[in-house]
């Protein structure tokens, strides 16, 4: 019996080593380019895919706080070309975008906008409350509930049946940026202070960190099974799993490159990157 164990020991000892080695560990996940649009975007500060073949950009043109009327959305397709340079005209600095249906929300300063898809025509709009609203990011749940950060002053907004609200506010959010919705339950946020990817639960609005030591946390994409893809304003995107572990995918930090909010399209592993002050969308091949 002792010699029976003592083999088996052996046996599961060999196995451990086995799964130790490098070539049976998981290859890292790593990007490669596929295409970047020309320069012709101007500013552009998030990107979004529709789900069947078109990108919807943000185009800032200009500074982030203004209110010069100069920004515009763009529509790209999967392949990189720029479909349509200004769909849409007459905002003043387009930040994070949502789509519900036929209606596409976006941030523009001080207001959310809601602009049809089939004409490109704004149909209504929002203001956030109070002076100095800063709307960043968007994103529409399932059941067409949708969420607005504001991130230089700590809030969350939210619009359910026409009812516009601040849903959540308080210096716990840490100038929440990029927000994602996920599932019926549950509101990812990349709090930009402390440079952290973390869950709201949306009954009891209790908070919880999955990962932190991202700098800028800017735009949130799900990869799915609980993980997600996340950038960080200055030039960096990282992989961030369910258990909470991270790891660096892009770093153009050197070449002064920005990350902005990015997008992930599942069906074909391409994430999508804007660039910022580069005037261009830049998609990878996740592998």
């Amino acid at each position: 019996m002792k010699h029976f164990a003592f083999f088996l020991s052996l046996a599961v000892g060999s196995v451990s080593l086995l799964a130790l080695t490098p070539s049976a560990r998981p290859k890292p996940m790593k990007l490669v380019k596929v295409w970047e649009t020309d320069t012709t975007l101007r500013t552009p500060e998030s990107v979004l895919y529709d789900g069947s073949n078109t990108l919807y950009v943000a185009n800032i043109d200009g500074k982030a706080g203004e209110l010069d009327g100069s920004g515009f959305i763009s529509k790209v397709t999967l392949d990189g070309k720029i479909e349509n340079l200004r769909w849409t005209s007459g905002l003043n600095a387009p930040k994070g975008m949502g789509l519900y249906k036929n209606r596409l929300y976006v941030t523009d300063v001080y207001r959310l906008v809601c602009i049809n898809t089939e004409n490109g025509q704004a149909e209504k709009t929002w203001d956030a409350v109070g002076k100095g609203g800063f709307l960043n990011d968007v994103t529409v749940a399932k059941d067409g509930t949708v969420y607005v950060s504001d991130n230089q002053n700590d809030k969350i907004y939210r619009l359910k049946d026409d009812k516009w609200e601040v849903w959540m506010e308080g210096e716990q959010l840490n100038k929440p940026n990029g927000v994602l919705a996920v599932g019926k339950d549950k509101l990812m946020v990349g709090s930009t202070k402390i440079g952290a990817l973390r869950s709201v639960d949306l009954a009891t609005k209790t908070m919880t960190t999955l990962a932190d030591g991202m700098a800028a946390t800017d735009g949130i994409a799900a990869e799915g099974k609980g993980n997600y893809f996340v950038s960080d304003w200055n030039g960096q995107v990282f992989h961030v799993n369910a258990d909470g572990s991270k790891e660096q995918l892009l770093d153009t930090r050197e070449q002064k490159i920005n990350a902005a909010d990015l997008d992930y399209v599942a069906r074909k592993k391409l994430l999508i990157v804007p660039t910022f002050y580069k005037n261009s969308l830049v998609a990878y091949r996740v592998e």
